[in-house]
């Protein structure tokens, strides 16, 4: 036990240490207001202005994610097509893509697909 104390006020010492290193040989930055801001797919945000932004783009990114993670789900599906019972697999197959054509036919519906 007394062993494993040791070793642990070792490790706190050692992390310190090299914690200290750290501060006295790093380099030291000047703080520029221009560096310290975020530049995120080209908006530059030292100006805090507010741009609209078109819910068409989201509901855009909201279909590729849900189509894309039902494909990841079919991909597998095809390779264990010769090592599954072909009826379990052929309802599992279809009961995904009914789910996938019932969420389209409601997006097609709301005009969630339109773009104005």
């Amino acid at each position: 036990m007394f062993y494993v104390i040791i070793f642990i006020m070792l490790i706190f010492m050692l992390s310190f240490i090299i914690y200290l290193m750290n501060l006295l040989i790093s380099k030291k930055m000047f703080n520029i207001r221009e560096k310290s801001f975020p530049l995120e797919c080209g908006f530059n945000m030292i100006n805090n202005h507010r741009l609209p932004f078109s819910i068409q783009f989201y509901y855009i990114s909201i279909l590729f994610l849900i189509f894309d993670i039902e494909i990841s789900l079919i991909m597998p599906m095809i390779q264990k097509l010769y090592y599954n019972n072909f009826f379990n697999w052929l309802m599992t197959f279809l009961i995904i893509m009914i789910i996938l054509l019932i969420g389209l036919m409601l997006e097609w519906i709301n005009n969630l697909i339109k773009w104005n």
